[in-house]
């Protein structure tokens, strides 16, 4: 047995090679934090995870968050939080739908079949927009307001990761995660 083979295998039977772990990053444009930041690995052999529902919420007429990231499959509630009507829909990219006028205090729902950016608008607030994020992996995350983000349970490897924020094209590139080594996304 070679000398790399062993230790190799140890490794895998007590799970050490294989443990998912947090990827911890952050996100700078122009050497400072940027916030609002999508960023995904790509990973076809994961095990899909559970899809939990999110929420993009209507109030003081602008959606929260502004930039929301889900996983294929995933159904967004669309809370009015609002003292006002709203009529939510998207008929760009991603996944075109029209949720209609409705008053406070009434939630609608879609499900985001399919990845893509979809942007997201009221036909009657013109100021309020957002986007959705939809990729297809379990691996994603949306920086926050010091451009750090965090990508729960990453099995460490070699992965194609890409990064999106609004008014800018996707980055693409490789990244090699390993436990306890930061991931950090930089726009020139």
């Amino acid at each position: 047995m070679t000398r790399w083979l062993f230790p190799l295998l140890i490794a895998l039977s007590t799970g050490v090679a294989s443990a998912p772990a947090a990827v911890e990053g952050a996100v700078t444009v122009k050497g400072k934090p940027a916030n609002d930041t999508v960023v995904w690995l790509d990973a076809p052999d994961a095990p899909r995870a559970p899809t939990r529902g999110a929420v993009l919420e209507q109030r003081d007429l602008q959606f929260f968050p502004r930039v929301l990231a889900v996983q294929v499959g995933t159904k967004v509630r669309f809370p009015n939080s609002d003292r006002v009507l709203h009529n939510v829909f998207s008929y760009h990219d991603g996944e075109p739908f029209d949720l209609g006028l409705y008053p406070v205090g009434e939630v609608k729902n879609q499900s985001f079949d399919r990845p893509g950016l979809s942007r997201v608008f009221c036909n009657i607030h013109a100021q309020m927009a957002a986007y959705v994020m939809v990729v297809d992996t379990p691996y994603f995350a949306v920086s926050d307001a010091r451009g750090q983000f965090t990508i729960q349970d990453v099995p460490a490897g070699t992965y194609h990761y890409h990064a999106w924020r609004p008014g800018s094209p996707i980055l693409n590139d490789v990244i090699d995660i390993r436990p306890g080594v930061p991931f950090d996304v930089r726009w020139p």
